[in-house]
């Protein structure tokens, strides 16, 4: 009921999935340092608080809760947010109780660049910006993004490679998928 749809779900039948990620582990590090601290906050409050402010006490333990709270539904927020790359779009799903799915054809692609600070290479993870032919699309920046080096290099041969090769792979994968038992649309 509450679990969100799988990305895969939202790919046509002669699409191919390239890529499926979610963002690097690292874009949940403010949190993880903003919980820590408000919880430490609090544990210092309450162990300075003489033993008869029960009230106050309370207060504490039930912000901590909150901070608690808090800190799982953004955890959530990012299992559920996948990065999908096929062969012919862009996608973004996210949303715990609300599902967004934001797209863009891959035909639209003009310009792609990757980015990585010296955190980015120390962990692992980088920017992509897309730049499609003078429109600002929802997928323009995609941040905290594992390998980016992979992802550049797929998505820009799937931009600027060679057509014909993409498909000769891409019907090598039918003749695949017919084999097992999988039906396809022509």
């Amino acid at each position: 009921m509450f679990a969100p749809r799988d990305p895969d779900e939202y790919l046509l039948p002669t699409e191919r999935r390239v890529i499926r990620v979610r963002r690097h582990w690292s874009s949940l590090l403010g949190d993880l340092l903003e919980a820590g601290a408000l919880l430490a906050c609090t544990m210092l409050i309450s162990y300075l608080l003489p033993d008869n402010a029960v009230i106050i006490q309370n207060i504490l333990w039930y912000a901590s809760l909150f901070v608690l709270l808090r800190l799982a539904y953004f955890v959530m927020e990012w299992w559920v947010e996948r990065i999908v790359v096929t062969d012919k779009r862009f996608m973004i799903s996210s949303g715990v109780f609300e599902t967004k799915v934001a797209m863009m054809p891959i035909s639209k692609v003009t310009d792609l660049t990757y980015e990585r600070s010296v955190l980015g290479r120390m962990f692992g993870f980088g920017t992509l910006v897309v730049e499609s032919a003078g429109q600002i699309q929802a997928l323009n920046r995609i941040e905290y993004l594992p390998n980016p080096e992979e992802v550049y290099d797929a998505i820009s041969e799937l931009t600027f490679g060679d057509k014909k090769a993409q498909a000769e792979r891409f019907s090598m994968i039918k003749a695949q998928r017919a084999a097992r038992g999988k039906k396809m649309v022509p």
